[in-house]
């Protein structure tokens, strides 16, 4: 086979992913550890992401980010805080409080970092990888009660949303689909949903399961890992896009909310880079509108409230 090409340069940062002047800017909190039960002698860290417009007295909605360090990443390709400072003060999301957590890692193992996102050294291909409940407890069990005592979040499952890149997006698919009664908006980027520890299973487990109150968004590229060897064999199983447009088309047979995104890109964030913003504006659309024409805070940009 020939080398794949290096599509990676016809993807560029979202102009949204760059601070604009005016705009008000949230603050990230942390890093705080959540030691873990689901996971007995390991710790997840994470940053909580704040918005300006964060009001004490009314519920926020909430969006967690697997991989965190890769997502809140200044200089990174998302700079998923960024992103949510320019829709949020636009209003074309709603006002957040943003989760950035990193896979599981034993206190004497080194933490995640953007050159380094852990499979080698971290519980992060047993979390994100495994079709079990545990990286669910993870995040509905231990996570979400030391937000709730922190920050004033809805309890509303509609308003809570995951995602992540790779393993860390199968993880994401998985939180949702074993707890829909508290998550159920999925952003999937390359998801791994491959023969790494059965994901290429889920498109089958889709179809035979009766239909969850999930959003999902896919993102892929036809450059994505593909399976074929040098030898001119193919496992298909372990054929990344293979799988996610079978994800796509099981979720599209049983009648899901279903939004999905194919470019030409390889394994990694730089499609993602491109078409982050509308991700979330896509997975978030249905939230609170007024149509009142007098009605000119609507109409206005979303500030802070005064103190």
């Amino acid at each position: 086979m020939a080398e794949t090409p290096n599509t990676d340069v016809h993807y560029r940062l979202a102009p949204d992913a760059t601070p604009i002047e005016g705009v008000p800017r949230g603050e990230i909190k942390g890093p705080f550890t959540l030691p873990s039960q689901a996971y007995p002698g390991t710790q997840h860290t994470y940053w909580v992401y704040v918005p300006a417009q964060y009001d004490p007295d009314v519920p926020a909605s909430l969006m967690v980010f697997n991989d965190g360090q890769a997502f809140k990443n200044p200089e990174g390709d998302i700079r998923a805080h960024i992103v949510m400072d320019n829709l949020i003060y636009r209003r074309e999301i709603p006002a957040m409080i943003g989760v950035f957590i990193n896979p599981g890692r034993r206190p004497d193992q080194p933490e995640p970092t953007p050159s380094n996102w852990g499979d080698r050294d971290t519980n992060r291909p047993t979390e994100y990888n495994s079709l079990d409940d545990r990286y669910a407890r993870v995040i509905v069990d231990e996570l979400l009660p030391a937000l709730y005592k922190d920050f004033n979040i809805s309890k509303d499952p509609e308003r809570h949303g995951i995602g992540g890149s790779s393993s860390g997006a199968i993880a994401a698919f998985t939180v949702a689909w074993e707890r829909p009664n508290h998550f159920r908006k999925v952003l999937s980027n390359v998801g791994s949903f491959v023969d790494l520890r059965g994901g290429h299973a889920y498109a089958d487990i889709v179809r035979k399961s009766e239909k969850k109150p999930l959003r999902v968004f896919l993102v892929d590229g036809r450059n994505d890992n593909r399976a074929l060897r040098a030898d001119g064999g193919y496992e298909p199983n372990r054929d990344w896009f293979l799988q996610n447009v079978r994800l796509q088309q099981a979720l599209t047979e049983k009648g899901y909310d279903l939004n999905y995104s194919w470019g030409i890109s390889r394994h990694g964030q730089k499609m993602l880079q491109t078409v982050f913003p509308e991700t979330m504006r896509w997975l978030w659309r249905d939230h609170g509108v007024s149509t009142d024409v007098r009605d000119m805070v609507e109409r206005s940009f979303n500030e802070p409230k005064k103190k």
